[in-house]
């Protein structure tokens, strides 16, 4: 049986926010090229595994749409575009300069691999959305890169150097989503802490957010993606203490929670950092919870070093762990240092999980018999201001925002029926 073409392109989205803001851009820009029986991969280059699915989902993407131009694009096609090469399912790689450029979706394009020096890149363009398809809260795109070098990270490399989005640019495209309804806003980037230093007059990110929120009284609910623990501003300090409308959801780029490890890492925090950040935080902002990005079975990591991390994770109850083993990028540092076994790292990331699994189930036993303000993501599930999944019992509208009282939990999510309407 022959499969109809598509009519409107398809988007495959891995890794970031920042990816997902992305996708958008994409699909406004081959929807006004007429490029419509297309299926587009934004891929991810932070592990192994990541780049191992977008393979996957290329095939894939062959096998269902035979007829459709299959485009790969993102982090793993700007810093190993011949992999992508090698594949006969590809028709077109763009790199992530080229991925925003409306040019690049033309119908008469020709050329195959199309993927340029992004350290060449000296800002990052604006580009104003109506709404993200499936999703009922909103990314704005603040910055873009990193200038840090890690010495695991390959995204530097697929990103560039650090460029920010000036204000007046953020401000018109959060204007225009509050006035297609959204309600909830999520600021993404690669290094948001890193906001402003390249802009006239070096705008922190906490200065930003607060113009924002003022200049766009539309936005009910402000997120910020991952925290540098030592890279937060007083003004940010000060919005976390006194502004309802930031949610108090921190999320930290940990990495690790032992300070060797941190050093080999080239990190900019120490271990006791992230107890004084996370200290910081509650004694301003009572209700704050944390989530962290962190590496189990780094390059030298010893058993003792390990549990450092783990009793960082269990003292500081990081309530959304994210964790990832260790996965060797080429051409990084970190690929040449001493190798920690594959089962060890593995075994090191499940009991990471489990103590981020103990302390989401405490979060959530915390909330049952409460009435939360929740954003409705779809008919039957929302979040609360803090970032906790909630089932519903009724029927709700994404997008808005719902009062409802948590029923039970069972550890991993919580469950709620119909309160008072909020927004």
């Amino acid at each position: 049986m022959t499969k109809k073409p598509l009519e409107s392109p398809e988007i495959v989205t891995f890794g970031c926010r920042l990816n997902s803001y992305e996708s958008e851009v994409m699909r406004g820009h081959a929807s006004a090229a007429g490029l419509n029986n297309a299926v587009i991969i934004n891929t991810c280059a932070v592990t192994n595994e990541a780049e191992r699915q977008a393979r996957q989902a290329i095939r894939k993407a062959r096998r269902d749409h035979p007829d459709a131009r299959i485009i790969v694009t993102g982090c793993a096609a700007q810093t190993n575009p011949d992999q992508f090469q090698k594949m006969d399912e590809v028709d077109q790689i763009l790199g992530n300069l080229e991925k925003l450029e409306p040019q690049s979706f033309g119908l008469d394009q020709t050329e195959r691999v199309q993927v340029n020096d992004i350290m060449s890149a000296e800002e990052t363009a604006s580009h104003l959305l109506e709404g993200f398809e499936g999703r009922a809260r909103a990314f704005l795109q603040i910055q873009n890169g990193c200038d840090h070098r890690c010495t695991f990270c390959i995204i530097p490399y697929g990103r560039g150097n650090s460029r920010s989005v000036p204000l007046g640019a953020i401000v018109e495209q959060a204007e225009s989503l509050t006035q297609n309804g959204y309600k909830e806003f999520v600021l993404t980037g690669v290094d948001i802490t890193a906001y402003g230093e390249d802009l006239p007059g070096k705008p922190s990110l906490g200065q930003m957010c607060r113009r924002l929120l003022a200049l766009v009284p539309g936005i009910e609910r402000l997120r910020l993606s991952s925290l540098d623990p030592v890279e937060v501003d007083e003004d940010l300090w000060t919005l976390i203490e006194s502004e309802p409308r930031l949610m108090p959801h921190l999320h930290i780029s940990l990495q690790a929670g032992d300070d060797m490890v941190l050093k080999r890492m080239k990190r900019r925090h120490l271990r006791k950092d992230v107890y004084d950040f996370c200290a910081k935080a509650r004694s301003l902002r009572p209700d704050v919870v944390f989530g962290a990005d962190i590496i189990a079975g780094f390059p030298t990591e010893t058993d003792d070093m390990a549990e450092n991390s783990r009793l960082l994770l269990e003292e500081c109850d990081i309530t959304y762990a994210h964790v990832f083993p260790y996965s060797e990028r080429p051409g990084t540092p970190a690929a040449k240092m001493p190798q920690v076994p594959g089962d060890k790292r593995k075994l090191r990331a499940a009991n990471l999980r489990a103590v981020g699994s103990a302390n989401l189930a405490r979060h959530l036993g915390e909330q049952v018999g409460k009435k939360l303000a929740v954003l409705a993501e779809n008919e039957t599930t929302g979040r609360t201001e803090q970032y906790a999944p909630v089932q519903f019992d009724f029927a709700a509208t994404a997008g808005n925002i719902l009062m409802v009282e948590i029923t039970h939990t069972d550890g991993k999510k919580l469950y709620a029926t119909e309160g008072a309407s909020a927004t």
